[in-house]
């Protein structure tokens, strides 16, 4: 999981009914702030760690490569690391009503509403999400390895990317610093799905430039089967939870969907993955409304800014006003011109022709 993120603003423009909260995440950005060093200054010394140095390397080259050849922002952020002794830099809590995918959204300024609510120590995210569950609320925590302040601050290198393959740390850094470069408020979908064409077509020229042969990340079948599962079962709660039900018989169906849920996925790592049990701690694990909500977002419209890409003939200046102009749309015209291009039957396989600039 991945975030977008500007606390610091919250804690100067909000009121103070969240100020602890407010105070927390002030706290947690100036912590991540101060933990910065300059990755220059790392590589320049002798007694810096060789596989730390070898990896930070990695990363100002795909640092340099995002601004010279995709057009993405030329700044300090990546150029810094910070290594913060813990394998996520925040925890995510998202909520739903027991018998509603509508998330209980967060509100902020510049940033917009999101589906969560972020925290920068697990316990707080805990407990938050204790809380309302007492309210009789669906919750769900996903630790968060990155997020983007959107330019409010130079962004560093985290130890909680460092552990990822290089394909993996190249995209984050390309998605990252797409967010940068456009950011619409109220609109999670359209930004994830933009930020990861963006990573997808960068990672893509990253590694034809290198002599690389395409990255598993490009073509991973039982990630979307999987992510196809979720979001059938998403699909049959949300035709249940538009029944008028009682309680008890929403409850009952909300179950079952569940059990299917874990039947199918069984089904098919036993026929189709070998036995291969890449997902079972998710599938296992307690499910609820809210542990669904981040599917989707952040492939939702993917084909559709793959069409628009080669639309412009895979010029990125021309992709970025393009997308511009589409976030300016009001929400309903935004959706129906991203339908239009996501339905263009070759969306998918011209953003796998499109050649490298």
């Amino acid at each position: 999981m991945r975030a977008y993120w500007v606390p610091l603003l919250g804690l100067l423009l909000s009121g103070c009914s969240t100020l602890d909260y407010y105070a927390h995440l002030g706290q947690g950005q100036w912590q991540l702030l101060h933990a910065r060093q300059p990755v220059e200054r790392l590589l320049a010394d002798p007694h810096t760690d060789p596989a730390l140095a070898q990896r930070l390397a990695l990363a100002q080259r795909a640092r340099d490569f995002a601004s010279a050849e995709l057009g993405l922002p030329d700044n300090r952020s990546y150029r810094l690391y910070a290594d913060l002794g813990r394998p996520f830099v925040v925890w995510n809590v998202f909520a739903t009503p027991a018998y509603s995918l509508e998330p209980q959204l967060h509100c902020f300024p510049i940033a917009g509403c999101v589906a969560y609510r972020g925290y920068y120590q697990q316990g707080r995210a805990r407990g938050a999400a204790a809380l309302l569950q007492q309210q009789g609320l669906d919750t769900y925590i996903g630790g968060v390895e990155a997020y983007s302040t959107l330019g409010w601050f130079d962004d560093p290198l985290l130890n909680t990317m460092l552990r990822w393959s290089e394909a993996r740390m190249v995209a984050v850094i390309f998605h990252e610093l797409a967010h940068q470069q456009l950011y619409v408020a109220d609109d999670t979908a359209f930004n994830e799905s933009y930020a990861t064409f963006v990573e997808q077509q960068g990672l893509r020229q990253w590694r034809a430039a290198n002599g690389q042969p395409p990255s598993d990340l490009e073509a991973d079948p039982q990630r979307r089967q999987f992510i196809d599962l979720v979001l059938a079962a998403r699909g049959e709660l949300q035709a249940l939870y538009a029944r008028d039900l009682p309680a008890a018989a929403m409850e009952q169906g909300k179950q079952q969907v569940f059990a299917r849920l874990r039947q199918d996925y069984r089904q098919l790592r036993d026929q189709h993955w070998g036995g291969i049990g890449r997902y079972d701690a998710w599938i296992e694990g307690p499910l609820n409304n809210a542990k669904l909500l981040p599917f989707g977002l952040y492939d939702r419209w993917v084909d559709a800014f793959a069409a628009l890409f080669a639309q412009v003939d895979g010029d990125w200046a021309r992709f970025y006003q393009a997308v511009e102009a589409l976030g300016q749309l009001p929400a309903a015209q935004r959706t129906e011109a991203l339908q239009r291009l996501n339905s263009e039957p070759a969306a998918r396989v011209q953003t796998e022709a499109i050649a490298p600039t």
